[in-house]
């Protein structure tokens, strides 16, 4: 694969941290999560050289038996049926949009013109 750009996602802003998506010539997607510390040392510019680093560590990480069996995907949310975890998702996600998400409200005046003939 060879990449042809990246994309820096901050989550909340980048309080939270961020994710780096790395897009492969073919259409790959491969994407890293990256959570900031207290400190808030994750930034946009050193996030891709982080997520660089996570990568090569994966692609060394023993996948022995033991191992393998703790990188097994787990079913998202969605597809086990978790209708708590789905609404806290939804509620971040309405969070992270705040104040876009907010209800729109319409005002109207009207000026009266003149007697009203009957």
């Amino acid at each position: 694969m060879q990449v042809v750009g990246t994309q820096v996602i901050p989550e909340k802003g980048g309080k939270l941290g961020f994710t780096i998506e790395f897009v492969g010539d073919g259409g790959e997607i491969v994407s890293v999560q990256l959570r900031n510390d207290e400190k808030q040392s994750l930034n946009s510019r050193n996030a891709i050289e982080r997520a660089q680093v996570v990568m090569a560590e994966m692609a060394t990480a023993d996948t022995d038996g033991a191992s393998a069996d703790r990188l097994k995907a787990r079913p998202s949310a969605r597809a086990a049926g978790d209708q708590t975890a789905m609404d806290e998702q939804l509620d971040e996600g309405l969070e992270g949009t705040f104040p876009a998400s907010d209800p729109v409200s319409v005002t109207g005046s009207s000026i009266p013109t003149g007697s009203v003939k009957h």
